[in-house]
């Protein structure tokens, strides 16, 4: 089991499908170059659609934690994430089952299956089979992907300890050290958000909590966009700068310069813009989203956009569930029976 039981509230319940819903949106502004379309859908990238199974693994893991005593919450989310490689119909995973498989109800989404953009490293990573635990099999990729995808893992906060360790093990599953400990930064800097704390604290503080887990950025990593943002906001030429390539340490860098750039509820739909103007704000804009929308919660988020949205209800139905599952178990457990008969249908335990 990852985590232990406790009572949220309204609020929270908010922030968490902003931090969903606003990663999503943020996702698919950023494939628009930052000139959204007046109409027509808003179609997810590779990036929203792994997210979405982070989220789905995360929920399992403490389905089987809950059934089985025993489980290791990083396998159980790369399985998800091979059930993503499976419907895409990418060759050379590894069927987990004859039958049935993929499993689960994220498999009954069309939109899931769609091509939308390529993820290399993670593709490759599914495709090695790795044995997961293995000191061995250490990844070298410093992709956005590995950040941009393990964000939700920031909401965990509510029920457990080290949202960012977790990050970290769930990204080093493809990626290398560099995007573990972007991974890991985001989610505490989430972790923090919904804390209560304000952007800059949140930043500041994931800095020094995430110093005994990060391998190889520096000790305090996002002090330029910090220093950034307090003294030239808004400008593209800075945030270009800060994020200079695909990586996820850049991504989170211009990330954490935007949000702090628009600090205000009235200035989502602005910041999604600007951040995905720059020539790599696509990763930016979904990590600033994830940001915002878990700092001023899913009312915040622009409707005329996320009525748009082609993945805005299986993300909200994500956040609603993951609020769901550790509140109140509807699967039971090992000692106890289950709520929801049919939730374990949807949150197979592996």
């Amino acid at each position: 089991m990852l985590l232990g039981m406790t009572r949220v509230t309204a609020e929270q319940l908010a922030t968490a499908r902003g931090c969903v819903l606003g990663l999503m949106l943020g996702d698919a502004i950023g494939a628009t170059a930052g000139t959204a379309p007046a109409g027509g859908a808003l179609r997810a990238t590779s990036a929203g659609q792994l997210a979405c199974f982070t989220i789905d693994g995360i929920i399992r893991a403490n389905v089987r934690g809950m059934h089985k005593g025993i489980c290791h919450p990083p396998s159980v989310v790369w399985h998800a994430y091979t059930r993503w490689a499976a419907m895409q119909g990418i060759p050379g995973i590894k069927r987990w089952q004859e039958e049935d498989w993929p499993d689960g109800w994220l498999a009954q989404v069309p939109a899931l299956g769609k091509r939308r953009g390529s993820a290399p490293a993670t593709v490759s990573a599914l495709q090695a089979q790795p044995v997961l635990g293995d000191g061995d099999r250490t990844w070298t990729s410093t992709g956005a992907h590995g950040l941009t995808r393990t964000l939700p893992a920031g909401l965990i906060r509510w029920w457990g300890p080290e949202p960012g360790r977790f990050a970290a093990e769930v990204a080093a599953t493809t990626h290398g050290p560099e995007a573990a400990d972007a991974a890991a930064l985001a989610a505490t800097v989430i972790s923090n958000i919904i804390a209560g704390r304000n952007i800059e604290e949140a930043t500041e503080r994931a800095q020094r909590e995430c110093q005994s887990l990060v391998r190889v950025m520096n000790d305090q990593p996002l002090s330029p966009a910090v220093h950034a943002a307090r003294d030239t906001p808004r400008q593209a030429a800075a945030l270009a700068q800060l994020c200079p390539d695909a990586r996820a340490a850049s991504a989170l860098a211009g990330a954490v310069y935007v949000a702090l750039s628009f600090p205000d509820r009235e200035q989502l739909g602005d910041a999604l813009l600007f951040a995905a103007s720059v020539p790599y704000g696509r990763h930016v804009a979904a990590t600033v989203g994830a940001f915002l929308g878990a700092a001023h919660g899913v009312d915040a988020l622009p409707i005329a956009w996320v009525s748009r949205m082609e993945l805005a209800w299986v993300a909200d139905v994500l956040a609603r569930d993951l609020v769901t599952e550790f509140v109140d178990g509807p699967s039971g457990s090992e000692y106890s029976d289950a709520t929801d008969p049919h939730w374990w249908d949807r949150y197979p335990g592996w």
